[in-house]
């Protein structure tokens, strides 16, 4: 949907639903990395916002707490403490801002070089499927309630019409959300303690990242996943809006206004930023790919990290809830992939790729991870630089090089 066909209304009740899917990612890697969830939703927001500037406000992607550093925040912090890990995530902005300038520099030439459809296809696949674990695992905490706000969002999407058709995720959540009181699976303390408005304790108590070498050097090999994954979600994105942003505004771009948002966050003491996929899913179906509405949710997240109350209330979500959900915006995200093989008319029968596809799938679903000292890459980083190197390595099959 273009932005003539919603209203401002519509917006920003889409802008909210967005924020509502990337929530609770958002504020789980604060609190499992000790971090405060409160400064991780204004860092996202503010996040989000610096990347639509440096992309001209084109893309549609919003940026939360990356997973892929919870494990390497939790160590870091054990050897430099908070402050020296924040500092070496200014070592994660570096890793974009170096690729953002190879793509400058090498242009699209390249990018179609390391990332033709046989790599990428399988990468927004798994960029599906590799979280729907995590969505199993959120709603095996409750079924009943996790099939409630499902099947609530399903048979909006499929039966609603105007904006209620719009809005299925808010649906499924409220709905789950009332079920899940009437079943005492909601606890309202905190929301009760819960100041009406407070600013971020970060914020508060600013603090300059404590900068030392070590946290720096140790952070920028953890970056190479996430910095694939930027990429594949940059394709997923296109390829749900139908517009080509690999072109315009450009890949480099869109690397840059990452890395530019992991700096806010490690100046702001939030967690490091990624693309959210959670939030692709909804995009893809919902139909609506409207940059500001994406804006919207930015903004929303900044006001949310102020209202105490608000955003206690969001925390009480039952998990349950919000995997019911899950379950079908990542088989969604998935599906995508699917497309993109048969849109680019990917040939099974060619040998070379079927074997970059089975084995990067693989790779991804199975959780192969690569360790070397402290350095380790795994999950969709590892299966996308895989299906990269096989696919400069292997020799062209001869049905590829003469079709007919």
């Amino acid at each position: 949907m273009n932005s003539e066909s919603l209203s401002p209304f519509k917006k920003t009740i889409l802008g909210v639903q967005f924020l509502f899917i990337a929530f609770g990612s958002t504020v789980l890697v604060p609190l499992l990395v000790g971090l405060d969830p409160a400064t991780a939703l204004m860092t996202a927001g503010i996040g989000t916002f610096l990347f639509h500037f440096v992309t001209k406000g084109k893309v549609p992607i919003f940026l939360g707490s990356s997973f892929a550093f919870i494990a390497p925040i939790i160590a870091a912090s054990k050897q430099w403490g908070m402050p020296g890990t924040l500092a070496g995530i200014i070592g994660v902005s570096l890793v974009y801002f170096v690729m953002s300038a190879l793509i400058k520099w090498q242009g699209k030439k390249l990018l179609d070089r390391l990332f033709p459809p046989v790599v990428i296809g399988p990468v927004i696949i798994l960029i599906g499927l590799s979280l729907s674990t995590s969505a199993v695992d959120m709603a095996k905490d409750n079924w009943i309630l996790a099939f409630i706000s499902l099947i609530t969002s399903i048979v909006v999407l499929s039966l609603g019409r105007g904006l209620v058709k719009l809005v299925p995720i808010i649906c499924g959540i409220i709905v789950g959300y009332l079920v899940a009181l009437a079943m005492s699976e909601v606890d309202l303390t905190a929301v009760k303690a819960a100041p009406w408005f407070a600013l971020p304790p970060s914020i508060v108590n600013f603090h300059w990242p404590a900068f030392a070498w070590e946290p720096f050097l140790y952070m920028i090999p953890v970056a190479i996943a996430p910095v694939i994954e930027h990429i594949g979600d940059v394709y997923v994105v296109g390829a749900v809006a139908q517009k080509d942003f690999v072109a315009e505004p450009g890949l480099h771009r869109t690397m840059f206004g990452d890395g530019l948002a992991c700096l806010a966050a490690s100046f702001l003491g939030g967690p490091p930023v990624t693309t959210y996929s959670e939030v692709t899913g909804a995009m893809s179906i919902t139909k609506v790919t409207n940059p500001q509405v994406i804006r919207i949710s930015a903004a929303t997240a900044v006001v949310f990290s102020v209202i105490g109350k608000l955003s206690a209330l969001l925390q009480s979500i039952p998990v349950a809830v919000l995997g019911g959900i899950m379950l079908l915006l990542f088989g969604t995200i998935a599906s995508v992939g699917i497309q993109n093989l048969v849109h680019n008319k990917v040939d099974m029968n060619v040998t070379r790729n079927t074997i970059i596809i089975s084995v990067t799938l693989t790779m991804g679903i199975g959780g192969a991870i690569l360790s070397w000292g402290s350095f380790a890459i795994s999950g969709i980083g590892l299966s996308a630089l895989v299906g990269v190197v096989l696919n400069l390595l292997l020799p062209q099959d001869k049905e590829e090089e003469n079709p007919n």
